[in-house]
């Protein structure tokens, strides 16, 4: 391998791990672990956005009870679900966190709802929010505004390509 390719491999793999870095990030609060809080970019105009993570307890059972950002008015915790053909999404009072449980607020289930936004979140903003445990206590996290990954995989439903 000749000097210029291995610059650019070096290159590649910086730029790799960079990318990795910023994008997955995470928190500990006692025994819960917070997994990659995320957002995505809403219009101006659009008073609510949905927060996702991954919560995961190695300890005494707990419960998410609340959620705040000064990026909105408020932070609802909501849960959604299909009946037949309709889709019901209701404000909840909590979420339960089993000991050894791991559960994902993610589109299609439970979620946050950031009601009454500030201002629109764009495309690499960072937004402070503040999650409270009913046990744990309240820990401050960063939620990265990201745009929808592309598709990939026999799913995909992205344009076929030629390189």
């Amino acid at each position: 391998m000749n000097r210029l390719n291995t610059q650019r491999l070096i290159a590649a793999f910086a730029l790799s791990a960079a990318t990795l870095t910023a994008s997955a990030h995470s928190y500990k609060l006692g025994d819960i672990d917070i997994g990659h809080p995320y957002t995505r970019p809403t219009r101006e105009g659009q008073q609510v956005g949905g927060g996702y993570l991954k919560l995961a307890n190695k300890g005494v059972a707990d419960r998410l009870v609340s959620a705040a950002s000064p990026a909105a008015a408020s932070v609802e915790i909501h849960s959604m679900s299909m009946e037949g053909d309709v889709m019901k999404m209701r404000q909840v009072d909590a979420i339960d966190l089993p000991t050894g449980a791991t559960v994902l607020l993610q589109p299609g289930g439970y979620h946050l709802m950031l009601m009454g936004l500030k201002a629109p979140l764009k495309a690499g903003d960072k937004i402070p929010l503040t999650l409270k445990f009913e046990r744990a206590g309240e820990v401050v996290v960063t939620v990265n505004v990201e745009l929808p990954k592309p598709a990939t995989g026999a799913d995909s439903t992205a344009v076929p390509h030629k390189h």
